[in-house]
């Protein structure tokens, strides 16, 4: 006795079609599950027994193989659960085998036989339409994610029973119907605004620019100057996510069991704030089979490192591929994934252990050698990576008791829409390229011209300050951005000026 249920697993985002195969034999009962699986995979004969006597079905006392197809690739999690399930009730004849050749199925099943959630669904229903399959059943929570993808129809499930019952006729159950255009519209909400900020003028012209270019910043100062505040809002100013991004960044946070219940769609842009205890693993993904990490849940987003010095200097070091490339790439023995990581980094950091070197009022207790070994945790690598350095200092009084608020989000939102969309046709020809930060050597010299005032002032400050070659590509392009703020197609020598200012802490703190 043989039967066959269609079901899909996720590798990275991508998913790929599992053709879960049961076999009854008439030899001594046993069960054996072939085709790579984990533990959580072998561990599903206990909950599919369990599920189906509790559901009030015949499980079989025979010698059942299940083999999870294609075999060379390894299978993970809870969910071939429901099809393991209705393989072997179809291969027993309590399951038309008619409709189930027709439906992708996946689920964990609880002991009782109600299903409980899985990961991946978006990106398998998305995988599920590219293949012109056109029908596929999982535990209800998941189905409003699953019908985010246009063509599908999907079906929600309770428990085993209901599936048989669907799978038999004896039960109608009605595809969930989903509008994407205005569930993502309305979500769109951030609880937090820049006019909460008061005073830190400098840190708010930094962090418009940054949103204009695309642009990596770090934020040096003492404790409490509002660092992380300024963080928080620094989404509020970027553009709205487009649907496809939505999409594209819900799909990474699904395959990782991030999703939060009842929202199907992240509509916002994310922010990140791993601890500084975070492993090289936690952060850019990892395991046996690979997870995304905290790079590629910010994908879209802000990924802040808060205390940067304090994290581990291997796991700073990893992030240079990401930064540079906008995707993360984990090789293990029997698999590469490649995960999507194009985010905005915003670092933070106090200029010495205690957080008080070069304080107006406090007096720092840091030796110069405390000092040095502190700064010497960032490489200078990674700092020529990251744009903009900015300095925060301690918020003063006046600022604090003004009843004055400051400028609001969607002020700041609009003139960097308006930077975004002379940007957008500038690269329109260049589908590579979306923001001046992306851009190489060879876009550089076309649209980063400058006059020979700008070469003067580029030059002093190249040698005083003693940049590398990349921090001289990165003013260029801030300054580009600057420009593009101000809407004029040339680069000022005063755009330069800023630009450079926005380095100068490079020579200021590290030497």
């Amino acid at each position: 006795m043989y039967a066959r249920i269609l079901s899909a697993a996720v590798q990275g985002i991508d998913a790929y079609i599992v053709k879960v195969e049961v076999h009854l034999d008439t030899a001594l009962p046993t069960y054996t599950t072939v085709g790579l699986p984990d533990g959580a995979v072998r561990e599903s004969r206990e909950r599919v027994n369990a599920a189906i006597k509790n559901s009030g079905f015949l499980f079989p006392r025979k010698r059942i193989t299940v083999n999870l197809a294609p075999a060379a690739i390894k299978k993970e999690g809870s969910s071939f659960d429901l099809p393991i399930a209705l393989g072997i009730l179809a291969a027993t004849g309590q399951v038309s085998t008619d409709n189930v050749q027709r439906t992708v199925l996946l689920g964990e099943l609880a002991l009782d036989g109600s299903l409980r959630p899985v990961r991946g669904a978006l990106p398998i229903a998305a995988d599920l339409v590219d293949r012109r399959i056109v029908s596929m059943a999982l535990p209800e929570t998941n189905s409003n994610e699953a019908a985010m993808i246009e063509g599908l129809k999907v079906y929600p499930l309770k428990n085993l029973r209901e599936a048989v019952d669907f799978l038999n006729g004896e039960a109608v159950i009605e595809p969930v119907s989903v509008n994407p255009e205005s569930l993502f519209n309305v979500a769109i909400k951030y609880p937090v605004d820049f006019s909460d900020v008061r005073g830190q003028e400098h840190a708010k012209r930094a962090l418009e620019v940054s949103a204009a270019g695309g642009h990596n910043v770090l934020m040096i100062g003492p404790p409490g100057s509002g660092k992380t505040m300024l963080a928080k809002r620094l989404p509020t100013i970027m553009p709205s996510l487009t649907l496809d991004d939505a999409l594209e960044t819900t799909k990474i946070y699904s395959v990782g069991g991030y999703l939060p219940p009842h929202t199907p769609l992240l509509s916002v842009r994310p922010f990140r704030n791993p601890h500084h205890t975070i492993s090289d693993a936690g952060l850019i993904g990892g395991g046996q089979i690979p997870r995304p990490g905290e790079v590629s849940l910010a994908h879209k987003g802000v990924l802040f490192l808060d205390e940067l010095p304090e994290f581990k200097k291997n796991v700073l070091e990893v992030l240079r591929q990401p930064i540079e490339d906008g995707q993360v790439t984990i090789t293990r023995s029997k698999m590469s994934v490649t995960y999507p990581a194009n985010f905005n980094l915003v670092a933070a950091m106090n200029p010495c252990p205690c957080g008080y070197y070069g304080h107006p009022s406090r007096e720092c207790r840091c030796s110069a050698v405390q000092v040095q070994k502190y700064r010497g945790h960032v490489s200078g690598p990674l700092l020529d990576r990251i744009d903009i350095h900015i300095e925060v200092p301690a918020i003063e009084y006046k600022d604090l008791a003004s009843d004055t608020s400051g400028e609001s989000s969607a002020a700041i939102k609009d003139r960097v829409m308006a930077a975004r969309h002379i940007q957008t046709e500038r690269f329109r020809h260049i589908p590579t390229l979306c923001v001046n930060a992306d851009m190489g050597t060879r876009e550089n010299r076309k649209y980063c011209r400058i006059s020979s005032e700008g070469e003067l002032l580029i030059k002093s400050a190249m040698d005083s300050l003693g940049l590398s070659a990349r921090a001289y590509d990165r003013i260029l392009k801030v300054s580009r951005t600057i420009a593009d703020l101000e809407n004029v197609p040339d680069i000022k020598p005063e755009h330069l000026a800023e630009a450079i200012q926005y380095r100068s802490l490079d020579r200021e703190l590290w030497i």
